[in-house]
């Protein structure tokens, strides 16, 4: 088969041995992989993402010395099953992107991250059948390609727990910022503010459903609405205004009335913030900014140091959350909240390449006004 090789950050297309299925297993003809942000910093940073996979205990990260086909985010059809496996030939599907090695010693790999899971940047790509899920309802398998980012997204909405009447603020609008957007209008959010820099992709946030789309450049999204946020002062008059009026009532058990204004949910809240883009900085200026109480959802993937201010989120209570993939059920859900037409993510589809296509498919999506997410259609 054919498939795109990253190798040393180089970009070429090998003819490489057909995969085989083992027991438990799937073969697929990748019908389209579409090209992640994480694939574009692999390539240059593969090293760095490495040995922070490695702190957390995965050893087998790719590395830029080894030869990788990379690709996550794919759909394709059963070409071959192996032992055990019984999804019939020709089956339409999307599959986690996860793999139980050949070797047993090997364990279970991250395919298209590791050189011991090669991806869907290829005519072939092996899966693992408890991790594939048919495409339901006649939905494109172009379109099905995108389930694995916008499991991501819905993994992302869940962590952030949003309540439906709540401000949620999605800070970056690249493919995981819109997919977030679309992802949070899919559950109910009433109230959505987008913010980026680039008019092309304010213009993808609205169409994903975003209710203000910002210029952060000459608005700050955290003063859209009528609804003013707590500051450190207003929370200091908050207090003091509500104890006396509290302890003014005669006899009134003060103590169990707070207490059963904590648990009815009646006390202060902040708006759920979106951290997408990813950079140096960005997470700390997003803490300095915030309002009180606010919950932040770090969703973009920082590939260098950073560094935050504590005291700064300490003093407004901001509760930090990390996000990283999905569970199965969250990836079985977004693939049918495509299929249910739920949610749309065919807006985010700019372009399409081939296997040759792909090195300069990468150089073109560093341009946000010309693309959002590029697919992958190594048989086309």
């Amino acid at each position: 088969m054919k498939a795109l090789v990253c190798e040393a950050g180089d970009l070429e297309v090998r003819e490489l041995p057909d995969p085989v299925p083992g027991k438990g297993q799937l073969v697929l003809d990748v019908v389209a992989c579409g090209i992640c942000g994480s694939d574009l910093h692999a390539r240059r940073h593969c090293d760095d993402m490495a040995d922070a996979a490695s702190a957390a205990g995965y050893d087998d990260f790719m590395r830029s010395g080894d030869a990788v086909v990379m690709g996550h985010e794919f759909s394709g059809t059963v070409r071959a099953a192996g032992k055990g496996a019984r999804t019939a030939e020709g089956t339409p599907v999307v599959a986690m992107p996860i793999l139980r090695a050949a070797a047993r010693q090997d364990g279970v790999q991250l395919t298209g991250l590791t050189a011991k899971a090669p991806g869907g940047y290829a005519e072939q790509v092996l899966v693992q059948e408890a991790l594939t899920f048919a495409i339901p309802n006649g939905l494109s398998p172009t379109t099905a390609a995108l389930t694995e980012p916008m499991g991501v997204a819905l993994h992302a909405v869940r962590r952030g727990q949003v309540a439906k009447g709540q401000v949620a603020i999605v800070i970056g609008c690249g493919p995981i910022g819109l997919g977030v957007i679309a992802m949070l209008k899919a559950q109910g959010v009433r109230r959505v503010v987008a913010s980026d820099f680039s008019p092309g992709r304010r213009a993808l946030a609205e169409q994903m459903g975003a209710d203000i789309v910002v210029d952060p450049g000459e608005q700050s999204p955290y003063e859209v609405y009528d609804e003013k946020f707590l500051d450190a002062p207003g929370l200091l008059e908050l207090a003091v205004g509500s104890m006396e009026k509290l302890r003014a009532v005669p006899f009134l058990p003060w103590q169990h009335v707070f207490r059963a204004a904590e648990l009815a949910g009646a006390t202060p809240k902040g708006p759920v913030i979106f951290e997408c883009v990813g950079v140096p900085g960005i997470l700390d200026g997003v803490i300095a900014a915030a309002p009180v109480y606010a919950r932040v959802v770090v969703v973009g993937v920082c590939m260098g140091e950073d560094r935050i201010r504590p005291s700064i989120a300490i003093n407004k209570e901001v509760d930090l959350r990390f996000v990283l993939g999905y569970t199965p059920a969250e990836f079985r859900e977004s693939l049918h909240l495509l299929a249910e037409g739920a949610v749309d993510p065919t807006p985010l589809i700019t372009g399409t390449v081939g296997l040759v296509g792909v090195a300069q498919a990468f150089e073109d999506l560093g341009n946000p006004e010309a693309h959002a997410k590029i697919l992958v259609e190594p048989r086309g």
